[in-house]
């Protein structure tokens, strides 16, 4: 919640010393506005399928937050012990692509001060509050090294990081769920294709501590992970591949790891920073708001404890095919701050980071920012019209409507991943779309005057 500012002087300072807040990048003016200035630790944010921003706090708090205003509700404060050291509390978050028609969210955290546990759970939004936990799995966790994000897969799965919770034998061990990639369906049951079996949750292994993951092109995983001293990874995910730690770090360069990497079939990082900076969140960007952003995978950093900036955003610029890392490029450092996780906003393109404060664990300040195309003081933003949509959920057709300034000009659709599914021309004010065939899920419609997202059964 925005408060207001009751020690003149101080606050006089505090602007002074602010970094700026207009960026230049390419031909785009970005303005950065503080969102909420009083979070606790923002760990996930997640655009809702309520068009609320979602976050995720490490002491154990939902929030969900106009966009609009910055004001907040907390919808759930789970019950974590946390005294402000190390890494456990609330972690990675999941909406259902049809939430909240589907009110399912994913949470993942630990809990014990002394002895760490690490929970997947899933509750209910009843419209007011998140209820009804259900435990899906439990594992050990640690002061250090819990992962966790979640991601949503085309196939109706999901995808759960977990690190070595601070042992190095976890995660070459493929009885321990740690130092790895999980998949499970929603429900906490294990997939029958699973790569090691229906009896194992288990989708990649020899993982340090993964605390990205997003969904690129062509429907590639991508995972952020953190490195011990070296080789900071950018990682594609692929089924039942080992990822070499402890024994591999970065690319299999030595002799031991190149004789480790044949025999286990080690999958190498597509990029590694060394020394470390600390990866974090990943957002695949399609929106066109940003060109220099567009088709770019953007990489929270949080710093490395020897670094001047402690943290940026990275823009991950892939090959036409997603296999390779092409080039990237840093924004923000100036703010000095800890950036832990992005979300974008699908209608407008603006963006939101989460900072961490400037020192390890999470020290304030913690705050979420908006970075937009707009200026704020400047001249408003032009009234959307929104595009009516009927029958939401809709099945093999959908009546659409439009403003009158929509007619004639572009018609674009795109799935949660931001991936274009059609193309075409607004034929008049109402006409209808046909969608047999569709996967079921969330996508959005856009025209040159609005945007709405349609829900397909």
């Amino acid at each position: 919640m925005k408060l207001p500012c009751l020690l003149p002087l101080l606050c006089l300072f505090a602007l002074s010393a602010q970094a700026q807040d207009t960026f230049t990048i390419g031909n785009t003016t970005l303005y950065a506005t503080d969102l909420v200035t009083d979070s606790q630790i923002p760990w996930e944010l997640v655009w809702g399928g309520d068009d609320m921003l979602w976050c995720s706090e490490r002491k154990g708090r939902v929030i969900r937050i106009d966009p609009v205003t910055g004001d907040y509700t907390t919808v759930l404060d789970l019950n974590v012990t946390f005294n402000g050291q190390g890494e456990p509390g609330l972690l990675g978050m999941l909406q259902h692509p049809n939430f909240p028609e589907d009110p399912r969210v994913w949470l993942a955290y630990c809990d014990g001060q002394f002895s760490v546990s690490e929970h997947l759970s899933v509750f209910e939004w009843n419209g007011t509050e998140l209820v009804n936990e259900q435990e899906l799995i439990s594992l050990p966790g640690a002061q250090i090294h819990n992962g966790s994000r979640l991601l949503w897969m085309s196939d109706n799965t999901i995808l759960m990081t977990t690190g070595d919770a601070g042992d190095t034998g976890n995660s070459q061990d493929l009885e321990s769920l740690n130092g790895k990639i999980l998949r499970l369906n929603p429900d906490g049951s294990i997939p029958e294709d699973n790569p090691f079996g229906p009896d194992s949750y288990i989708y990649t292994w020899g993982n340090r501590n993964p605390q990205g993951i997003c969904e690129g092109p062509d429907g590639n995983i991508y995972t952020s992970e953190h490195g011990q001293n070296s080789d900071d990874e950018f990682n594609l995910v692929e089924a039942g591949r080992n990822y070499g730690w402890p024994d591999v770090q970065g690319a299999c360069n030595s002799p031991s790891e190149q004789n480790f990497c044949a025999e286990w079939n080690v999958m190498e990082p597509l990029e590694a920073w060394t020394p470390c900076i600390a990866l974090n969140g990943l957002e695949y960007y399609t929106h066109e708001a940003i060109p220099e952003f567009q088709g770019k995978i953007l990489m929270s950093v949080l710093g490395g404890f020897n670094d001047p900036f402690p943290g940026r955003l990275i823009a991950i610029e892939l090959s036409e095919d997603g296999m390779e890392v092409e080039g990237q490029e840093a924004f923000f450092a100036s703010y000095g701050q800890r950036i832990r996780d992005i979300a974008v906003n699908p209608y407008s393109g603006n963006f939101y980071l989460a900072f961490n404060g400037t020192q390890y664990p999470g020290a304030p300040p913690n705050i979420i920012k908006e970075f937009s195309t707009s200026d704020p003081a400047g001249i408003p933003s032009p009234v959307v019209e929104p595009v009516l949509l009927r029958p939401i959920p809709a099945q093999g057709v959908v009546d659409i409507s439009v403003t009158e300034g929509a007619v004639g000009g572009p018609l674009v659709v795109r799935d949660m991943t931001g991936r274009i599914v059609m193309e075409g021309q607004v034929p008049s004010l109402r006409f209808q779309l046909d969608i047999e065939g569709w996967s079921a899920g969330r996508y959005n419609v856009w025209t040159a005057t609005g945007a709405s997202a349609l829900l397909v059964h």
